[in-house]
């Protein structure tokens, strides 16, 4: 047997030809596998997303059972002057909304507190408060107070706005 040229040159073509798709074969079953394990990774992290959220909304959940009667406008205030364990400060001449705030953050929430203030603790109050040394005792929060805690009368800033008394 005896082969030509030309013979030779087919052969050489047709191997060239075979390594070439052989490796185009070769490479397209690696690059499926890092596809389907790509889409296997982002199931996962869709899972671990989903089963998260479910957990925050149970946990959100959870806690608005917990909590207590939703607050609405002119709910702040009851009948006594009360919402939530707290007296209304800004029925005391003298303090804003913004200070009654303060004054809750710091601990101060009932009327008894604000009468029972000596001077010491008025004058880091006002410091805290942003007030002049001295408001406190010249707007007499405390004889304001005390008569709030006696008598509930005076309607306060909450219950003037949304024309409750």
């Amino acid at each position: 047997m005896t082969f030509t040229l030309n013979d030779l040159a087919l052969l050489l073509i047709a191997l060239a030809i075979g390594i070439v798709f052989g490796l185009m074969m070769s490479g397209r079953g690696k690059y499926r596998r890092a596809w389907h394990d790509e889409q296997a990774v982002h199931r996962s992290a869709v899972k671990d997303r989903d089963a998260r959220l479910e957990a925050a909304h149970a946990r959100i959940a959870e806690l608005e059972r917990q909590s207590t009667a939703p607050i609405a406008a002119g709910a702040a205030t009851t009948a006594a002057g009360t919402a939530h364990g707290r007296d209304d400060l800004s029925r005391i001449s003298g303090v804003s909304q913004a200070q009654e705030v303060a004054l809750n953050d710091v601990g101060y929430q009932r009327y008894s507190q604000i009468a029972a203030l000596d001077a010491e603790q008025e004058a880091t109050l006002e410091a805290r408060l942003g007030l002049k040394p001295g408001t406190i005792a010249q707007e007499d929060w405390r004889g304001q107070a005390l008569a709030l805690d006696r008598d509930g009368s005076k309607p306060g800033l909450l219950s003037r706005l949304t024309g409750s008394h």
